[in-house]
């Protein structure tokens, strides 16, 4: 078999699955981060009365220090995991069977997201529901890293393009879990009730994405890509290319057969990172950029046009929240159709350090309260266009970077680089978490 007789994806049912698996890996921890509120509400306590007891008091201050702890906390629960696990994915994960780690860290997460919805329903003191809760983000956010890494080493054996649909996925996760949330502030539910359908929705989403995952394999244009890894270069495209040439020029070509492939070759990750690493530290760095300023410094402007209308109470939700994410699934599903610059070029990393730029025109919008610089762009508008950039611009270059990266070495060597690829993505999302501490305080 050769890359040029592939099979077709047949009803681009691949690509679907990719897209699902991509939604599956972030819509959870999407919704988990929208229910943020509802968790908050748990930990608070009812004003302590006059002739309150000294342990109430106490009990009452706990309560106080859990409340204001838990943003921070739950960071920390997150991004210390993600990386941690990210980073040994890309050194065991050929030790560990690809359908293990993928489903099993989806029914890993099942299971937490089915405990979650439980839990709204279970009355809990609140320093229990603390520990619980992030115990179940440690959680979360370890299989979750496995999951997702597994994911971009998956992808990676396909070609380039089918690293899109996962970047979509993930996209569509973030707009779905911001619409949702408008859409609680519209119906005037209860914190209660929309959180316990956040996690229900979450259930039935990680569910699909199991039995997408497991018809995957059953799927010949699948097959055939994961049979003949090691047997073909990095580049399919390329590959065909070439052989088209030979064959138009009249020379015979190889015939390669599943029987007559090589054994594969152990090659470090070292050596595969000397390969892709600007392909890896540019991805790191967009989201070092993003996560520097979304949403620690964007949720904080206020609109200067709202006088405490309707446009006040969703001026946040849908010019912070709904905007960044569906311009960042527009950027990342572009991909699809529109590779520019190449995977070669020296303007995709120019163009990655460009935005760097967003950094201080976020600071200089209206970020209240503020005690040390001015505020520059006033207008809603500006904000609005200054959002429409950052997020598009993050979601197009960062779902280029992953596409190329596993591009740019062997086929044999594409699953190590998509999982390398992954932690350098883990790694911009720690950075960018550490950074916005100091770019909300320089404000």
């Amino acid at each position: 078999m050769t890359a040029i007789n592939a099979p077709r994806d047949r009803y681009n049912a691949v690509w679907i699955i990719f897209f699902i698996l991509g939604l599956g890996t972030l819509l959870p921890w999407n919704f988990f981060m929208t229910a943020t509120m509802y968790f908050t509400s748990r930990l608070k306590d009812p004003p302590i009365p006059p002739n309150g007891t000294a342990n109430e008091t106490i009990a009452h201050e706990q309560r106080n220090v859990l409340e204001s702890k838990f943003n921070n906390v739950m960071t920390l629960c997150a991004m210390v995991p993600l990386l941690i696990f990210t980073c040994l994915n890309s050194f065991i994960h050929q030790s560990i069977p690809q359908k293990l780690r993928i489903s099993g860290c989806l029914g890993v997460i099942f299971v937490v997201f089915l405990l979650t919805a439980i839990l709204v329903k279970v009355q809990m003191e609140p320093l229990p529901f603390f520990v619980v809760t992030m115990i179940k983000i440690v959680c979360i956010n370890s299989f979750g890293a496995v999951l997702q890494g597994s994911l971009f080493g998956l992808a990676g054996l396909l070609p380039a393009s089918y690293t899109t649909p996962i970047m979509s996925g993930q996209g569509l996760a973030g707009t779905f879990a911001a619409f949702a949330m408008i859409c609680a502030i519209a119906s005037g539910s209860s914190l209660q009730d929309s959180a316990f359908g956040y996690f229900i929705t979450a259930c039935v989403v990680i569910l699909l994405a199991i039995v997408s995952y497991l018809a995957l394999p059953k799927l010949e244009f699948f097959q055939y890509y994961s049979d003949c890894r090691g047997s073909r270069p990095a580049s399919d495209e390329e590959n065909k290319m070439d052989l088209l040439k030979k064959e138009t020029s009249g020379e015979k070509r190889p015939v390669v057969s599943l029987t007559d492939e090589e054994p594969r070759s152990t090659v470090s990750v070292f050596a595969i990172f000397k390969q892709i690493w600007v392909m890896a530290l540019s991805v790191c760095f967009v989201f070092t950029i993003t996560i520097g300023v979304f949403p620690s410094v964007t949720v904080d402007v206020k609109s200067s046009v709202a006088n405490g209308g309707a446009w006040e109470v969703y001026f946040i939700p849908v010019s912070c929240f709904l905007l960044f994410n569906v311009m960042d699934w527009a950027g990342r599903s572009l991909t699809a159709v529109c590779m520019w610059p190449g995977k070669d070029s020296i303007v995709l990393p120019i163009l990655v350090i460009a935005r760097v730029v967003f950094v201080p025109l976020f600071i200089l919008c209206n970020v209240q309260p503020r005690n040390y610089i001015p505020v520059v762009f006033s207008h809603d508008a500006l904000y609005i266009i200054f959002m429409i950039l950052f997020s598009f611009s993050n979601g197009y270059l960062a779902s280029l970077c992953m596409c190329f990266g596993p591009k740019k070495v062997s086929q044999q060597e594409a699953e190590t680089a998509g999982a390398i690829m992954a932690f350098f993505l883990s790694l911009g999302l720690a950075l960018g978490a550490a950074l916005s501490f100091g770019f909300r305080a320089m404000i």
